[in-house]
């Protein structure tokens, strides 16, 4: 493989585009509204999700550059992250990082309500990078609030509010699967990868997973039953993927990335995908 080949590769693997799959819950609102549709909304939730994959990007070379040294220290990092193994310099980062800017900028103009809700995130993790990442629980919580902020984006995009039931039952999901992540983290490196984990212990991060997960349940059905009760027969699906996902981390030691983990098990895809049928099928407008 020739230089510029795994230089192109290399830049490809620096915004980690497999982790746009997190931008899915951009579509949230976009099924619960039953927009699904309208060609418009679907088009701008589109525009909204890339613009937050984008931001993503951003958010993982800023990371990256700030943690250079201590991901050359670490087993799979420094092998895996680009910046960390020399595969890129971190001029051609922050080039990178210079053009993702520049399309969110222009994205502005575009979307400006949806690139606002962008910013916001931008802060968030530049906050989390530098500072909040090094705080138990804040660290957690932070990571869900973008989970959350995403869901608010595809809600800015469709002009519509998001529900009360709807941010807290994404906040209860992304507080599950960041305290798996963490969990899997301090099981498979101990607290080398992160000072963080020093402060944490596995049992005390299973509470937090096992509360969570429960939230996330609860909350839905009561949302499935007093809003949309024609979603009952979604509740299934999502107790499986609860039991399913807790499977993978605990038995397959999957869960330190939830994007891989999601892609990796074929039960937990089908399960997602099943839902989203379900869901488009039992809240499909109906014409009289």
């Amino acid at each position: 493989m020739s230089n510029i080949s795994k230089k192109i590769l290399g830049l490809i693997a620096l915004i980690r585009p497999k982790q746009w799959v997190k931008n899915g819950f951009v579509f949230a609102p976009l099924i619960f509204t039953g927009s699904f549709l309208n060609y418009t909304s679907v088009t701008n939730v589109i525009y909204a999700a890339l613009l937050f994959s984008v931001a993503a990007s951003a958010v993982y070379i800023v990371n990256d550059i700030h943690d250079i040294e201590n991901d050359r220290k670490h087993p799979k990092k420094s092998k895996k992250r680009p910046l960390a193994s020399g595969l890129i310099s971190v001029k051609a980062a922050i080039a990178m990082l210079g053009v993702l800017y520049a399309i969110l900028f222009a994205g502005f103009f575009v979307f400006p309500k949806v690139v606002e809700v962008i910013a916001i995130y931008l802060v968030l993790n530049l906050a989390y990078s530098f500072v909040l990442k090094h705080e138990p629980v804040v660290d957690i919580f932070t990571i869900a609030i973008g989970f959350v902020l995403r869901v608010y984006a595809g809600a800015v995009a469709l002009a519509v509010p998001v529900s009360g039931w709807m941010f807290v039952t994404t906040l209860c999901l992304a507080l599950y699967l960041a305290a798996v992540k963490r969990r899997q983290e301090l099981d498979q490196n101990g607290s080398d990868g992160r000072k963080v984990l020093e402060k944490y212990s596995i049992s005390l991060v299973d509470r937090y997973a096992e509360m969570s997960a429960t939230g996330a349940l609860v909350f839905y059905s009561m949302f499935v039953m007093s809003a949309k009760p024609q979603l009952i027969i979604t509740v299934p699906l999502v107790l499986f993927g609860l039991f399913r996902y807790w499977y993978v981390v605990e038995e397959l030691d999957g869960g330190e990335s939830p994007t891989d983990a999601l892609i990796g098990d074929w039960q937990l895809l089908l399960t997602v995908l099943l839902w989203i049928i379900a869901c488009g099928y039992a809240l499909l407008p109906v014409k009289v």
